[in-house]
């Protein structure tokens, strides 16, 4: 069985968002794969040059969206 969750790590532990189904003690193989945001996917498409912390100010900033200074 392979089963895909989520979880957030914390004080060095995983913590899965959700119940697993799994007995106690049971051995599991993990596969760490860290999510990133829209942000992070996107940003080679722009052909941005500047750092990440850059474009996620551009990008995420709520002074910067046309919508919000409408």
């Amino acid at each position: 069985m392979t089963l895909t969750v989520e979880a957030t790590y914390e004080n060095g532990v995983l913590k899965p968002t959700e119940p697993l189904p799994l007995k106690e003690h049971q051995k599991v193989q993990v596969t760490i794969q860290p999510t990133t945001d829209w942000v992070e996917e996107t940003a080679g498409i722009i052909g941005w040059t500047g750092s990440r912390e850059e474009l996620r100010h551009f990008a995420l900033d709520p002074e910067l969206d046309p919508e919000e200074s409408a």
